[in-house]
């Protein structure tokens, strides 16, 4: 047998060989290692959370906190804090067109209210007299119903004016959100008037 010296390097090679051929399939370059794949791990967050109640309940909480303070933000005049539709510009200009000015029409409720009870009593005594009651509710109501035309044709041609022909369209309600305000006794109204007396026209 003939020695050679190179067979105990072969051998070694060959074993590398092997070595390096038993490795599993797919443990080719483009394989993520470990370590990369436990880094993936930790960055994937779920669609729907685990505890979908807990989740509500923090949704519901970020909700209410949000239209506490926007109520506060109306109850203070603090534009800038109020819902998204309470900050458009026509609305804000509105607000305080029909704030400046004495309205007929939201004294109505109260006046109505008694103009009933004081019917209702002196029918009792004088049946007579519950009809020119009735007669002047009527009157008065007739004239907010004048009034509310008489404001709403000034304050149109201005909101057109500043504004132009698309605040005043049919889809932006504006003309029912001016009609409402101005149904309803200043101190009740929301959002607040910003100034306290009338008298303080928007420019």
């Amino acid at each position: 047998m003939t020695w050679n010296p190179f067979k105990r390097k072969n051998d070694a090679d060959n074993a590398a060989q092997v070595t390096f051929d038993s490795e599993p399939e797919g443990a080719g370059k483009g394989r993520p290692t470990p370590r990369r794949k436990q880094a993936e791990a930790e960055n994937l967050h779920p669609i729907v959370p685990k505890d979908r109640k807990a989740s509500r309940k923090v949704e519901r909480e970020k909700i209410r906190v949000r239209q506490d303070s926007e109520y506060e933000a109306m109850r203070n005049g603090d534009v800038n804090h109020m819902p998204k539709a309470e900050r458009l510009t026509s609305r804000v200009y509105v607000r305080d067109y029909i704030d400046a000015r004495w309205n007929i029409a939201e004294f109505f409720v109260p006046i109505a209210f008694v103009i009933l009870v004081v019917s209702f009593i002196v029918s009792s005594f004088y049946p007579v007299l519950s009809v020119p009651l009735l007669i002047l509710m009527y009157v008065y109501l007739f004239a907010s119903i004048i009034d509310i035309a008489i404001m709403w044709r000034g304050l149109k041609r201005k909101l057109i004016a500043k504004f132009g022909e698309q605040s005043v369209a049919r889809g932006s309600r504006i003309a029912t959100y001016a009609w409402l305000r101005s149904l309803q006794m200043r101190r009740w109204r929301m959002p607040r008037p910003r100034n306290k007396k009338r008298g303080n026209w928007p420019k």
